[in-house]
């Protein structure tokens, strides 16, 4: 009988350390996705975060990255806990898990925080950056992000078009637009010369609500994954904790 609960015994533990190696390389793709989310956050939409005075989004973005990165290399450190059944790398490996955990909140956080001031930032900002900066000396990102924007989401002006008659760069002496040329459905040198609803996005609306629209999905894609990563690490968790438990219960 006794023989009979060591065999078992082993072979739980043999179970649980399968069952862990394959979590590992679960989590390892997750932060290989949560890395991919950050960076593409970054370098395909980074333009628009000239546009905001805070720096909540972008910290956001790096938060995903670091996430990722740390993910990886746990889950490096997983298998090869798992597989040389060494406790103390177990231990090591268990707090990396909670440390990602506290990064997934503080990144949960920021995320709720960032949409409602980007909401309230945006709405009293966005409009006098566009009047104010766009086409001026030194803020050649700002205009960048403005006609990306405008190209990008079929939108012209903050709230409508109509914003920008009060534009610096509109009064400015010797320009006859009406719009800047990223407002034209098919952009090309003065076409901001007619602003007819048939050459520009005039009733498609402002840029303010498209802008907030794909920052909102944006905080959902990071919900969503950290919201995953989250149940991923409480799976492992449980397990390291098992397989450690039977580790110190063999004999071998």
């Amino acid at each position: 009988m006794e023989a009979q609960g060591e065999k078992s015994l082993s072979c739980g533990t043999i179970c649980l350390k399968y069952l862990l190696f394959l979590f590992n390389i679960l989590f390892w793709l997750a932060g290989g996705t949560v890395l991919a989310v950050g960076v593409w956050t970054m370098v395909e939409k980074s333009d628009y975060i000239s546009l905001l005075n805070s720096s909540l989004y972008s910290v956001s973005a790096y938060l995903l990255i670091a996430a990722g990165v740390i993910v990886i290399v746990t889950g490096i450190i997983g298998c090869c806990a798992t597989l040389k059944e060494m406790k103390s790398l177990l231990i090591v490996y268990l707090v990396l898990l909670l440390c990602i955990f506290l990064l997934e909140v503080i990144a949960g956080v920021l995320a709720y925080i960032t949409y409602q001031e980007l909401d309230q930032e945006l709405r009293q900002n966005l409009k006098g950056t566009m009047q104010q900066k766009y086409q001026q000396p030194g803020e050649e990102s700002i205009t960048r992000a403005v006609d990306k924007l405008q190209q990008e989401f079929q939108c012209c002006g903050s709230q409508n078009s109509s914003d920008w008659r009060d534009s610096v760069w509109i009064q400015s002496a010797g320009n006859e637009r009406l719009v800047p040329d990223s407002c034209c459905k098919s952009p090309s040198a003065l076409c901001g010369l007619r602003d007819h609803p048939s050459n520009i996005y005039k009733v498609e609306g402002g840029c303010i609500m498209k802008l907030e629209e794909f920052i909102l999905s944006q905080l959902y894609i990071i919900g969503a994954v950290g919201i995953g990563i989250a149940f991923l690490q409480l799976v492992g968790m449980m397990f390291t904790c098992c397989l450690y438990q039977k580790l110190k219960e063999d004999p071998y």
